[in-house]
């Protein structure tokens, strides 16, 4: 089964719990998936996240049931996860620019069109991969394990936060000079990026760092050590942003492919010498079985 088919499976179970607890665990088993893989091939493949998806479906078929049928107000408030009527009405008419009580009066009222969302058909997204950007072909490598020793950020990949953050977290180890406290360096002008520890709420760490040689001993305070483990990973060199590298990665490369991302963190390199602001000298690795 393709990830095109098994990301359909998550939505229709997202589909038959709409009314429920948004649990993304579950969404993601059903689909045989991480919970952190699937929001992230969601977003990359729709450009909005899953938990985003489930507000527009819950507020779509509250209005249809506003129209539909003699519930009141508050009944679908709570019927589709809000606490409260008020809390309703406030994402409601933030949605849609019109108040729940407002639109079922006015029965000829439309809600806008582009504000409606419909339940995705991923099938969809299939035929028009075809059309869609793309990209040199990444080279196929097998590494060792690689040390790295870095200063832990913490970001998220809910609103796309990940991407306004993490070259705000190169600025920040550079100029604070934080590669002077990684002791028994071995290439001082490659700068790794590594993203790890994965939470099921989108969440996870994102370490600066360089290979190092050293072991055992302590180190600064909100620095840590990880081993990238060894084994097949596609190398891609950037062109053009790191941000559309990455959608195209996880948006098209990778489902148009043989290969599945086996566990591992996802990291990059940057040659900090051949690098300016303008270009950077970049390889995205990701880790492929």
């Amino acid at each position: 089964m393709d990830h095109y088919s098994r990301i359909q499976l998550a939505i229709e179970y997202l589909e038959q719990h709409l009314q429920e607890p948004f649990n993304i665990r579950d969404a993601s088993a059903a689909a045989s998936f991480s919970a952190f893989h699937f929001q992230r091939l969601f977003q990359a493949i729709t450009g909005f996240t899953v938990l985003e998806y489930v507000r527009r479906r819950r507020l779509t078929e509250a209005a249809a049931t506003l129209r539909n049928t003699a519930h009141g107000v508050l009944e679908i408030a709570l019927s589709y996860g809000y606490q409260s009527q008020e809390a309703f009405t406030r994402a409601f008419d933030a949605h849609f620019g019109i108040t729940p009580a407002r639109f079922r009066k006015l029965e000829k009222e439309a809600l806008r069109e582009n504000r409606m969302q419909q339940s995705i058909d991923f099938n969809e997204y299939r035929a028009q991969l075809g059309t869609a950007f793309h990209m040199n072909p990444p080279r196929l490598v097998t590494l060792e394990p690689i040390q790295i020793i870095g200063y832990e950020y913490q970001t998220n990949l809910n609103n796309e936060q990940h991407y306004a953050e993490i070259p705000g977290f190169y600025h920040d180890f550079g100029r604070q000079q934080k590669f002077m406290n990684i002791p028994d360096r071995i290439r001082p002008d490659m700068a790794y990026g590594v993203a790890a520890h994965f939470q099921e709420d989108g969440a996870f760490s994102f370490m600066v760092g360089e290979e190092s040689a050293g072991i055992g001993g302590s180190l600064e305070a909100g620095y840590t050590c990880l081993e990238i483990p060894g084994g097949l990973y596609a190398e891609f060199t950037t062109e053009g942003s790191e941000q559309d590298v990455r959608k195209m990665i996880y948006g098209s490369w990778l489902l148009a492919s043989k290969y599945e991302r086996r566990e591992g963190p996802d990291f990059e390199v940057t040659d900090v010498w051949k690098s300016t602001p303008e270009r950077l000298d970049m390889k995205i690795y990701i880790p492929l079985k």
